[in-house]
């Protein structure tokens, strides 16, 4: 598997739809929108003076550099769909219920680096908890390593949503 900045490529279907959704929305409304507006707006001459003009080029620059980057992000990612061999263990995708000896609890979902922000409720599969989670069942202790020496999590609950149709 070929790596990009050593993220994983792996992505659940939810989260390739998003970033799909993300670049048609900026490739059929945004960019057309801004396009017209740089237009018009060079239309009225001196471009050097022309805020209107100045910012829209430097918004239709971003646009296109994250157009480039979702189209090669796109290409590289592989859709990741739930499994029944998967139930009972905690893999790529699942919701994970913890808690520690002093009765903490987290509940969090196993997805692709693409896909964690804006959620706290998402970690990375690369990250260290998610590591230490892999393969393990209810009732099994996974010790993650933190900057304050190793610390236990029991798996309370793990659980896969419900598989949607491949679109």
């Amino acid at each position: 598997m070929k790596r990009s900045n050593s993220k994983t490529l792996l992505i659940t279907r939810e989260g390739y739809q998003q970033l799909k959704a993300e670049h048609d929305e900026l490739w059929f409304k945004k960019r057309p929108e801004i396009t017209r507006i740089v237009s018009w707006a060079a239309s009225l001459g001196d471009r050097s003076e022309n805020a209107d003009y100045t910012y829209n080029k430097r918004l239709l620059r971003q646009i296109d550099s994250r157009l480039r980057f979702l189209r090669k992000r796109l290409e590289e990612l592989n859709i990741v769909d739930y499994s029944p061999q998967q139930a009972g263990r905690v893999f790529f995708g699942a919701w994970v219920e913890l808690e520690d000896d002093d009765g903490n609890s987290l509940k969090f979902r196993i997805v692709g680096p693409d896909e964690i922000y804006g959620r706290k409720d998402y970690i990375s599969i690369d990250a260290p908890m998610a590591r230490a989670l892999l393969k393990k069942q209810v009732d099994d202790v996974a010790t993650v390593s933190t900057p304050n020496g190793p610390k236990d999590w029991y798996i309370v609950a793990i659980d896969y949503p419900q598989p949607t149709q491949p679109s």
